[in-house]
């Protein structure tokens, strides 16, 4: 009974996870070039919070940065759980803009 449990385990991991290119496990990536630059608009964002305008558009390109990064998963993601990651990531993005827009 155990056996059964840990093969079902270890295939579900290895369909979630397994980089359907190279057969490596792939969880995480080196950030790409949209992640750089949220990670730039997003600190620009936080510097420039006393310029009300400044701050809106460099969280603005933040939002469009990620937005770019989670569809290039959800659409070329390597494996399911980066296409997951891409889908979450843009389902938390709308909701966090609706949120924004309703205060």
């Amino acid at each position: 009974m155990g056996q059964g449990r840990t093969g079902v385990f270890a295939k579900t991991v290895d369909w979630l996870f397994r980089n359907r290119s190279t057969g490596e496990l792939t969880i995480a990536q080196w950030p790409n070039l949209p992640l750089w630059l949220f990670g730039g608009f997003s600190v620009g964002a936080w510097a420039a919070q006393g310029n009300e305008t400044l701050a809106h558009w460099l969280s603005l390109g933040a939002d469009l940065t990620l937005a770019w990064w989670a569809l290039d998963e959800l659409l070329r993601g390597v494996n399911p759980w980066r296409r997951l990651l891409g889908a979450g990531t843009l389902i938390g993005l709308v909701a966090l803009i609706t949120l924004r827009r309703a205060a």
